[in-house]
């Protein structure tokens, strides 16, 4: 049950920890999802267009990716470590990134 706990919270830690040290953040929702409203100092790439801008996360000590509610964002980290990238955090929904960076 502790092991449970541990993963639970220590995901938002290490989220924290990311986000603190100036982590890119990555909205992968659609361009009129993002518009409705995101995470301050985040970009759009769209779950779809993310292999062909793999350029954009080169260089980047942590990664953050997040969408509506996590299942885009899973997807996302998965198509950048094939890539390579190491550094990635799934942030789940942009409601939870938002409300550790506020």
């Amino acid at each position: 049950m502790f092991e449970f706990f541990k993963k639970l919270f220590g995901k938002d830690e290490k989220l924290l920890e990311a986000i603190t040290a100036g982590a890119f953040l990555v909205d992968v929702r659609t361009p009129l999802e993002f518009k409705s409203g995101s995470v301050k100092g985040a970009v759009n790439i769209p779950l779809d267009t993310i292999s062909g801008q793999l350029h954009r996360f080169k260089n980047k000590n942590h990664i953050v990716v997040f969408c509506r509610s996590g299942m885009r964002s899973s997807q996302a980290k998965s198509v950048l470590e094939k890539n390579g990238f190491e550094n990635v955090i799934n942030g789940g929904s942009w409601g939870n990134v938002a409300a550790l960076i506020d």
